[in-house]
């Protein structure tokens, strides 16, 4: 079964999505009335843009959302998703590409998530760091042990685990992880603790705009971040969505899932190679490609 999957932020470029603009007379078009959404030209921003520019949360969102959906767009009649799933923001990449969300609304929801989630970072000092080398339920338990708001996020691939919270918390965990045995604990160059409750003034905006948003029944399943398993029904996955905002992304047990349903080839579409290295990483069986 042909599974496709999404990337999140990270996956940025200077100059992604150029090729694309140029070479398809449909990118082009909708690339420019996504320009006409959001109300400035991000075209100029991914084609010719700073590494620094293209960082900005409410920039990078909708940057790697349109690389992807746009990309799976030209794509035509090779498109034929049996499953979908994406990372963190990949998974509104992954409701447009299957049917769940129009490009507009995807995007807008996108562009809203983006401002939201940026604004929360404003109010408290948060962070990201990611552990390498331990397993899971060792990085859980030393999150429970910290004084402060510090969780596990993002359960990118067997012993790479991103934790998230407040700067201070994340900093002392990251000693405890090292003290515990960890190869590594790093901390990201992000702009807050996504995938934690230091989110939840975003999720709440988020919340009001997916309710408002029409989803429609996909052409296949979505493996949510927040629950790893298969999803078709609208409403469901209207529920997970606004979940997804302040829960872990879980990327290892979404992909175990996929394969046990019968993914034989999971293609990545968007920038970057990320997800097919994590994918390798989980199950070195797996066939990957890039889109």
């Amino acid at each position: 079964m042909k599974a496709y999957v999404f990337p999140g932020q990270g996956a940025q470029f200077t100059g992604m999505g150029k090729d694309l603009y140029e070479n398809s007379a449909l990118a082009k078009e909708l690339f420019e009335k996504a320009n006409e959404i959001l109300g400035f030209r991000i075209t100029d921003i991914m084609f010719e843009g700073t590494a620094e520019e293209l960082k900005e949360t409410k920039v990078t969102q909708p940057a790697v959302f349109l690389h992807s959906v746009i990309l799976a767009k030209t794509l035509g009649d090779d498109f034929k998703p049996e499953m979908v799933a994406g990372h963190s923001l990949g998974e509104f990449s992954a409701l447009v590409a299957n049917g769940a969300l129009s490009f507009e609304d995807g995007l807008k929801l996108v562009s809203q998530r983006a401002l939201a989630m940026q604004k929360a970072c404003e109010i408290k000092p948060s962070t990201m760091a990611a552990v390498l080398g331990l397993a899971d339920n060792i990085v859980e338990e030393v999150c429970a042990s910290i004084d402060g708001v510090v969780v596990a996020a993002n359960y990118n691939c067997p012993g790479q685990l991103v934790i998230s919270g407040e700067t201070s918390a994340v900093e002392k965990a990251c000693e405890a992880m090292k003290a515990a045995g960890a190869k590594r604990a790093l901390l990201l160059p992000v702009g807050g603790a996504f995938h934690s409750p230091m989110m939840e003034p975003a999720r709440e905006e988020l919340a009001a705009a997916i309710e408002a948003t029409s989803f429609s029944t996909p052409i296949c399943p979505v493996y949510q971040n927040v629950t790893a398993n298969a999803v078709s029904d609208a409403n469901e996955i209207k529920k997970n969505l606004i979940i997804q905002l302040t829960a872990p992304v879980k990327w290892t047990q979404s992909v175990q899932q996929m394969i046990a349903d019968g993914a034989t080839l999971f293609t990545e579409v968007g920038p970057g190679k990320v997800l097919a290295g994590l994918i390798n990483k989980i199950d070195k069986e797996a066939a990957t490609a890039n889109a």
